[in-house]
């Protein structure tokens, strides 16, 4: 159930679709949530708009992803290599991206109707 922000330059033009599938494939395989379960916005900012870190190009990409606390160590790792790996393959460096994990405890989602996560059979295993 994560709700992921990605944020990265106008290289992503005309390869939106790409771009979100490649974030989303690595969530599916990695945290093992259903494929129904899809909350994606791709942000693309030109050089005006955002400013990224020294030496970094057009291409650097911020991935964001708020999720429910209790992933092990072991998957946080797997997430970010398969990140990594997928965007890799659509041109973006490996050093030009940044992945932010924000855990949140499941009673802090307000989900289906307005219930806290925590109260909520979801499908899927978070302690994954």
């Amino acid at each position: 159930m994560p709700s992921t922000r990605i944020t990265t330059g106008t290289w992503a033009l005309n390869s939106e679709e790409g771009v979100i599938g490649a974030v989303q494939s690595a969530l599916l395989s990695v945290l093992k949530i259903p494929d129904y379960d899809r909350d994606v916005v791709l942000d693309i900012y030109d050089a005006a708009t955002r400013i990224v870190p020294t030496g970094r190009s057009e291409h650097y990409t911020r991935i964001e992803v708020t999720l429910f606390s209790g992933r092990s160590l072991e998957t946080k790792r797997a997430l970010y290599g398969a990140l990594v790996a997928n965007l890799s393959a659509l041109g973006v460096p490996a050093t030009e991206i940044k992945i932010i994990l924000i855990e949140v405890p499941a009673e802090n989602w307000g989900l289906r109707g307005g219930h806290p996560a925590s109260e909520i059979d979801l499908g899927f295993k978070v302690d994954v």
